[in-house]
């Protein structure tokens, strides 16, 4: 799942797409390659412009294989099949239908890399999404995330869900049809800036039935927020680094 969708216009995502381009590849991307080399990955709510070619974190050039989990054949953002094609030289990767914090087709220790781009926002339970997440990884494996900087999108009206919010979401078992945040999100979700949402009514009317479409970010991150939930669950952060326009990439190891 992206922070915006295939609903924007066609100029607004050409302009998007060049930023990218202008942006070059993050500083810290050299800690990303032994990571990801070579490796079997999986990516939660792919593909992502984020890891292709010309974007800031090109790591789709260098991994070797990847597989893709979505909660839905059907989303907002694209139509998938159970072939994910992630690369143009690349063999398709296998697709998984099912949620991103239930990964129960795999086994532990599948994975040499687990890639995430504008996702962990849309989990009502971020943490569980995580524990799931480092349940795949083998010992050696890596987190490759990047989230949404509220500052620079839609939610910049709203504040940084505190980490201990999050860590009790999961004590809770919170689900995916959790609404807590709604009334936040309906009140300082800024339309001006998201017009695929189109009017207040469209608005509310489609997160009232998020669970079927998953577009909500329950949770707002920054550089700051982000790292804390990364390491209170139990990774080590090894970079963090801000990227236009609204992006905060982390890597992170499994200890």
């Amino acid at each position: 799942m992206r922070i915006f969708g295939t609903g924007l216009p066609l100029l607004q995502r050409i302009r998007r797409k060049i930023a990218r381009m202008r942006q070059g590849r993050l500083e810290t991307f050299p800690l990303y390659s032994p990571f990801v080399r070579g490796k079997r990955g999986l990516e939660i709510g792919g593909p992502s412009g984020s890891f292709e070619k010309a974007s800031f974190c090109p790591v789709y050039e260098e991994i070797a294989c990847l597989d893709n989990c979505d909660f839905s054949q059907s989303t907002v953002w694209a139509e998938h099949s159970e072939s994910f094609r992630f690369h143009e030289n690349k063999a398709p990767g296998n697709t998984l239908f099912c949620d991103g914090s239930a990964l129960v087709e795999v086994q532990n220790a599948t994975y040499d890399v687990l890639l995430s781009a504008h996702n962990l926002e849309h989990f009502a339970n971020p943490v569980k999404a995580l524990r799931e997440w480092q349940r795949v990884l083998k010992p050696s494996g890596a987190l490759v995330l990047v989230l949404p900087n509220y500052k620079m999108t839609f939610d910049h009206l709203r504040m940084p869900t505190k980490v201990d919010h999050m860590m009790e979401d999961f004590e809770k078992n919170t689900g995916e049809e959790d609404l807590t945040h709604l009334p936040e999100i309906l009140d300082k979700h800024d339309l001006a800036m998201d017009p695929p949402s189109g009017t207040k009514q469209e608005f509310q009317k489609r997160s009232e039935s998020n669970y079927l479409n998953r577009c909500l970010h329950h949770h707002v991150f920054d550089e700051h927020n982000s790292r804390e939930l990364l390491s209170r669950v139990g990774f080590d952060v090894l970079a963090v680094e801000l990227a236009a326009p609204f992006h905060i990439c982390l890597l992170a190891r499994m200890k």
